[in-house]
């Protein structure tokens, strides 16, 4: 007798683990550089250069890539930029990876402060957090049918199941062009600018990905003149693209991580030889997964009806799609500038820092903070811009019905929108909508029946038996246990009972005959 199997497709993270740790050093500003007389801006960014894994462990090396916005101590305090790079070596453990693993690892900025030693010298600290994966994929071998000429009867059981389809990393491009309006200067030198993401959607497609989004740029930048005066510019740039992906099929669910990766910003002249353009290169880092749900019988049960047979099985956790949900809350908050008046606001920008998701009865609860930073006009001659930034706390339920400790999918957070308006000259009230979005799998625990055999009949065992009998029916038995008890087929005693179905009242008689 042989079993014939289905192999369903899985990915699973193997190994996971979380570190943080403090970066700090003292930076002596370049020679080129203007002294340093107040600090406005500062972002920071990791890039992985060399990930090494080892026995339950992985060494990452890294930079800590920071630029710093500051005003000069010179006449007229103009705005310059400082960029740098913190170099770093972590060992991870990493319980259960090997050396011939593939790793990957996230590095996020938890927190950046830049402080002022003196006009020629800056103190950077930083908390990193790396994140390293072992993600693998395997395959479940899952009995669908029973070949052989032995008398058998089997049962089977429905399961929807979500099997993946295609697991691969891949990037997209996003290549934009833009033009500064009219009214505004030509670009001189560009101080400080930000790209960031919003709405972004994946779509599965006949063997592509469609990739749609909107793009959001700001530039602050010296404009051509004998003052060389500062503009801000803003705007937002809808984006659609496809993304080639072999096998991929309409009806199929994309579960897609991203993150911005290699920026860059090149001004370019117009038609006219004015340096009025500016070119955007941007990479998205992406890691795709994209799923198929599919109704599979699976047997769940052996037994014999002219020979003896036993069955091994081992535990295994299927899955199904139980939700892919996406959820939106609003956040505000009154804002206090301390030292200095605001005249004028010139730029907010607001990114998700989550802190903490469970699961909660019918959802995923999820709590953190809303990091902002708004840079302003001031009036003041020595210093006529500032930068005020806060942390406004959320909480938030992601509504996700049924759902168990077991079944938490990962949460994309972002910033949908963002408004700052001023209430007066020391005051902002900041508005924003965050948007969260998940897809979550129902874990299916199951036994999984992989080897069968088959031997003869125990004689003292059926000569035990009745040849009939009345069987009175208790609580919990069913037509299953009942013949599998006699090595009666299932069919036989629905025959022998004349029953329309298989349902059962304790207390009701049923009339046996030994094999069948």
């Amino acid at each position: 007798m042989e079993l014939i199997r289905r192999n369903i497709h899985m990915d699973r993270v193997r190994a996971e683990a979380v570190t943080q740790f403090a970066l700090e050093d003292d930076v002596n500003m370049p020679e080129n550089k203007p002294d340093v007389s107040t600090l406005n801006l500062e972002r920071g960014e990791i890039a992985v250069d060399e990930i090494r894994p080892g026995t339950d462990c992985v060494t990452v090396k890294g930079r800590l890539c920071y630029r710093v916005l500051y005003h000069t101590a010179e006449e007229g305090s103009s705005l310059a930029v400082l960029e740098g790079k913190l170099p770093f070596e972590e060992k991870i453990n990493l319980q259960g990876a090997a050396p011939t693993d593939t790793v990957t690892v996230e590095g996020e900025v938890e927190d950046l402060t830049v402080g002022i030693i003196n006009t020629r010298k800056l103190n950077v600290q930083s908390l990193i957090t790396l994140t390293a994966r072992v993600e693998e994929l395997y395959d479940e071998e899952a009995p669908v049918a029973l070949h052989g000429e032995e008398k058998a009867e089997y049962r089977q059981m429905s399961l929807e199941l979500a099997q993946i389809a295609i697991c691969k990393n891949d990037i997209f491009r996003l290549k934009e062009e833009v033009t500064l309006p009219s009214n505004y200067p030509n670009i001189f030198q560009i101080l400080w600018s930000n790209l960031s993401l919003g709405d972004v959607e994946f779509k599965a497609m006949e063997e592509k990905l469609g990739v749609s989004g909107d793009l959001h740029f700001f530039l602050l930048y010296e404009g051509e003149g004998e003052e060389h005066p500062i503009r801000p510019f803003e705007t937002t740039i809808p984006f659609s693209g496809e993304l080639e992906c072999h096998g991929c099929r309409e009806g199929m669910m994309p579960d897609i991580r991203y993150h911005m990766g290699q920026q860059e910003l090149v001004m370019r002249p117009d038609f006219d030889g004015e340096e009025r353009s500016i070119g955007l290169e941007l990479v998205l880092d992406i890691s795709v997964r994209v799923y198929e749900e599919e109704k599979l019988e699976i047997i769940s049960d052996i037994y014999g009806v002219s020979s003896e047979i036993s069955t091994v099985s081992h535990r295994a956790s299927l899955r199904r799609l139980l939700a892919r949900v996406t959820g939106k809350t609003k956040v505000t908050d009154r804002v206090r500038v301390n030292g200095s008046s605001v005249l004028q606001l010139l730029h907010s920008e607001g990114s998700v820092s989550p802190e903490q998701q469970s699961v909660v009865e019918n959802g995923i609860l999820l709590q953190g903070s809303l990091a902002v930073k708004v840079l302003y006009i001031t009036g003041e001659d020595d210093a006529p811009y500032g930068c005020t930034q806060a942390q406004i706390p959320y909480r938030y339920t992601l509504e996700v019905p049924d759902i168990a400790p077991e079944d938490l999918g990962k949460v994309h957070a972002e910033v949908e929108q963002l408004q700052v308006t001023m209430l007066d000259g020391e005051e902002m009230d900041v508005k924003a909508v965050l948007s969260f979005s998940t897809v979550v799998f129902k874990s299916i625990p199951v036994e999984l029946i992989g080897q069968v055999t088959v031997s003869e009949l125990d004689s003292g065992r059926m000569s035990s038996l009745p040849g009939m009998a009345a069987y009175v029916v208790k609580p919990g038995d069913n037509l299953w246990n009942i013949g599998k008890k006699y090595y009666v087929p299932v069919e036989t005693l629905r025959e022998l009972n004349s029953l329309d179905s298989d349902e059962l009242i304790p207390g009701q008689k049923l009339l046996v005959v030994k094999g069948g």
